[in-house]
């Protein structure tokens, strides 16, 4: 099933919100100029609204496509291609998260890195 949304994390120091645009616009389409609204900035590429948190969560940065109009069914199949479009270790959860689920679930993340894939637990809060 195809997710409403996708969210990933980058690490910070391999990538910034620049080489993004430009993976992007490959995948998606054409990338429009980044606002800084905040700590945010937003863009929209191929008509997904797009928004990059730098420093989200300690040093990895926050990628939101808040749309399921992507070429990617789910974070999953989206944090492979950033990896192999970005070459930067990515993370992402297993699943749709929700508001129920328990703080054990929660911390449940794949991580994609030139390690491979494996399932990890991420304490983010």
């Amino acid at each position: 099933m195809r997710q409403p949304d996708i969210e990933i994390y980058l690490k910070d120091y391999d990538v910034d919100y620049k080489a993004v645009a430009t993976w992007l616009s490959a995948a998606l389409g054409s990338c429009s100029e980044w606002e800084k609204k905040g700590q945010t900035f937003k863009c929209v590429a191929g008509g997904v609204a797009v928004t990059w948190l730098p420093k989200a969560v300690g040093k990895w940065n926050s990628l939101h496509l808040d749309s399921d109009q992507t070429p990617w069914d789910d974070d999953i199949a989206c944090a492979r291609a950033a990896f192999a479009a970005l070459n930067v270790e990515v993370r992402c959860a297993p699943g749709t998260w929700v508001e129920e689920e328990s703080d054990e679930t929660a911390d449940r993340w794949i991580r994609i890195s030139v390690d491979g894939e494996e399932e990890i637990v991420w304490h983010t809060a």
